[in-house]
């Protein structure tokens, strides 16, 4: 596939790259004009990506729909994440960071919530249909509702 393939036919693709100048827009507090096209990529796309929120290089939404990520949350590098996936918050805590913050090279299965101010280490996986509210480990998989680490992966078998 070449990249126009992707850019006319992937909405993961489209939504992030409209998200991108939408956190441009923000940042330069143009914050309507942005809002605006999160809810339009919202209608179109089935995605809703806050404009304020950070989202790494190699990001990869696969399928897309139904993805929402919250204002405070960050995404690392080269991360996949699937459809229905939800970075959100838990409606307890207020403060700088309500959403979580996601490391390098992460895979979030489908239907995956990680919800309120958690790290997701670098190289973690979350299994389909997790509910995640605690700190996961960089190599780490975490699966389950409530999810629980269910294998540490060591530092140099990550790479395989």
């Amino acid at each position: 596939l070449d990249g126009a393939h992707a850019l006319l036919f992937f909405k993961g693709f489209q939504c992030l790259q409209a998200h991108r100048v939408a956190h441009v827009l923000w940042k330069r507090n143009r914050k309507h004009l942005a809002l605006a096209i999160q809810a339009r990529c919202s209608e179109v796309f089935g995605m809703d990506i806050h404009p304020a929120c950070v989202i790494g290089k190699g990001v990869m939404f696969d399928h897309g729909t139904g993805v929402v990520i919250g204002e405070t949350a960050t995404i690392g590098n080269e991360c996949s994440i699937l459809h229905g996936v939800t970075l959100g918050g838990t409606g307890k805590r207020g403060g700088k960071l309500r959403h979580p913050q996601v490391g390098n090279e992460v895979l979030i299965g489908a239907g995956a919530s990680i919800l309120g101010n958690v790290s997701i280490g670098n190289q973690a996986r979350i299994g389909c249909g997790s509910v995640v509210m605690v700190n996961v480990p960089d190599d780490s998989t975490a699966v389950g509702i409530p999810a629980k680490i269910a294998k540490k992966y060591p530092s140099e078998l990550s790479g395989l």
